[in-house]
């Protein structure tokens, strides 16, 4: 199968604490078991930098030599699209739910070797419901038998629905919180709305943390996430 060409187009500076938040978060996926392949990435509030992280998980998973796959799976706002140059026009996933392409014509090669993308699509009006369509399962199961690992962004867990019904589906998820950002009742709330989907809960990812006061992880990536607060709300309660 003939693959289209994702053009990477982010600028990231070097940030050794960062790459090596990144390492030990792959290190420890990998730790988590055989069966755990297909993993959600997902945030309590917007604008927590989730995007950016499986970005980099997915990438990182590449560069060790695993075949992956990441999934933008925000069909309300994606924020992919903005990051990447595409050479032709690219199908993405709600237009697969909706039975205007075919699944091979979404798959689409990034320069990292070993990673493939699927961007999200054309907004949709009704995403939590196409996201219910067996054409999903069908997706999965054949991601599955095709790559190592899928990476699965999401919108987040407490604004939207989505996350809910992609999450069964999911061997694993991830959840994001930005340090100092959201309030412990918020990432409780987020908690227990993964809890009711039944898909384990792999570990928490504290991001932007401010390395210069002694903290170790996930430096200040949240630049590419203003654009959510607007969209899907500004539910920020606690916070």
């Amino acid at each position: 199968m003939e693959k289209k060409k994702a053009v990477l187009h982010i600028k990231k500076e070097a940030d050794f604490h960062y790459d090596e938040a990144i390492k030990a978060l792959r290190t420890n996926i990998q730790f988590c078991g055989l069966n755990v392949r297909m993993i959600m990435i997902t945030s309590t509030v917007p604008e927590e930098g989730k995007s950016n992280i499986s970005l980099e998980i997915a990438a990182s998973l590449a560069q060790i030599g695993k075949k992956v796959l990441l999934i933008d799976g925000d069909i309300r706002r994606s924020t992919f699209a903005s990051k990447y140059h595409v050479d032709q026009m690219v199908p993405g996933l709600s237009q697969y739910l909706s039975g205007q392409c075919q699944l091979e014509e979404m798959i689409c090669q990034t320069e990292t070797d070993g990673m493939d993308i699927i961007f999200s699509g054309p907004y949709a009006p009704n995403p939590a419901e196409l996201l219910e369509e067996p054409a999903l399962d069908k997706l999965l199961l054949w991601c599955r038998e095709n790559y190592d690992y899928v990476i699965v962004d999401t919108p987040p867990i407490n604004s939207v629905i989505d996350g809910a019904v992609i999450a069964p589906k999911c061997d694993g998820v991830i959840l994001v919180t930005a340090s100092g950002a959201v309030s412990y009742k918020l990432v409780q709330k987020a908690k227990s709305q993964l809890d009711k989907t039944g898909c384990r809960i792999l570990g928490v990812v504290l991001n932007k943390v401010d390395t210069g006061k002694g903290g170790y992880y996930y430096n200040k990536y949240g630049g590419y996430y203003k654009r959510y607060g607007g969209y899907y709300g500004k539910d920020q309660e606690g916070k």
